[in-house]
């Protein structure tokens, strides 16, 4: 398989797993979802150099990751 159709095939995993994210009706399922598709899609930006879909999708696995640690902080003060 060329290098080409495995970044494709990337994209369309991290356009599933978004799509997927979405479709939670648990904040913490969607945003752990959600990290795990844009977090692909910024391999995939990166690898076809579509700076701009690495960049937008980084900044969305940084705001998962820090409601997600917001959720379990708030979890750890509520036990």
């Amino acid at each position: 398989m060329e290098m080409a159709t495995v970044w494709e095939w990337v994209g369309y995993a991290a356009s599933i797993v978004v799509a997927y994210s979405l479709m939670m009706s648990d904040i913490k399922k969607l945003r752990w979802w959600n990290l795990v598709g844009a977090a692909l899609f910024v391999a995939y930006g990166l690898a076809i150099s579509a700076y701009p879909v690495a960049l937008v999708n980084g900044f969305i696995v940084f705001i998962d990751a820090y409601y997600l640690y917001k959720i379990y902080q708030h979890e750890a003060a509520q036990a």
